[in-house]
């Protein structure tokens, strides 16, 4: 398979990863977009080269040699062959578009459970979790800049013991990626639906009106992901 017909097929699996029905769940969240490019392979491939790499990846590409471009590649092409037969299949390059659409996700796990992770025992306790974020408000519950970070703790408890399935407010790094980005978990929606709830219904009368939606729209630009 030569590189237009590569580039090709990857136009095609980027459709397929990208498709899927309309449901309810969609007004909760929204996928990303895999790339800010316009999606006309008649003009170029750009977006599918950011949907293949993932757009910061993209632009590290971008700077690369011809030839530091085609070793690289064909580093990521072997990640890509899940079965090692020496061929990338259609299913193989949609898994990898969808990896490269969550990879921030997972950066971002990564990053924080090792900030919380307190006694390397490679789980995350509510405990742990508390103390490395709220232990300075536990020790001032009343702060300068007038937050009221008590509030917050409560609701980041809530989500916490709604991401530990198994109840024992220690999380697993699932568990705790499920805690993190409660958006990409089916049983976080109800937890992801009441926090926007609780922001966009200002005078918690359980109902959510014109005005209080359209401030909403106004200050977090319609997005009802929950992320930090």
């Amino acid at each position: 398979m030569d590189l237009r017909q590569f580039l090709m097929c990857l136009s095609l699996c980027t459709a397929f990863a990208l498709s899927k029905p309309t449901e309810k769940k969609d007004r909760v969240h929204h996928e990303p977009q895999l790339s800010d490019k316009v999606h006309d392979d008649a003009q170029s491939f750009d977006y599918d080269h950011d949907a293949f790499l993932g757009a910061e990846e993209a632009k590290t590409f971008d700077q690369l040699t011809p030839e530091e471009s085609k070793e690289r590649l064909g580093k990521i092409v072997s990640k890509i062959d899940g079965d090692k037969d020496g061929f990338v299949t259609v299913d193989e390059l949609k898994d990898w578009i969808k990896f490269a659409q969550k990879r921030w996700i997972y950066e971002d796990v990564e990053r924080q459970w090792k900030g919380h992770d307190l006694n390397e025992d490679g789980l995350v306790s509510w405990e742990e979790y508390k103390n490395a974020t709220y232990g300075y408000v536990l020790d001032d519950p009343d702060p300068d800049d007038g937050f009221n970070y008590k509030q917050m703790m409560v609701r980041d408890e809530r989500r916490f013991k709604m991401a530990d399935k198994d109840g024992d407010l220690i999380a697993t790094k699932e568990e705790f990626t499920a805690f993190l980005h409660p958006e990409e978990y089916d049983y976080m929606k109800d937890i992801v639906v009441q926090e926007t709830m609780e922001d966009i219904d200002k005078n918690a009368d359980g109902f959510i009106d014109l005005e209080e939606y359209i401030g909403w729209q106004a200050y977090e630009g319609g997005d009802c992901r929950q992320v930090r």
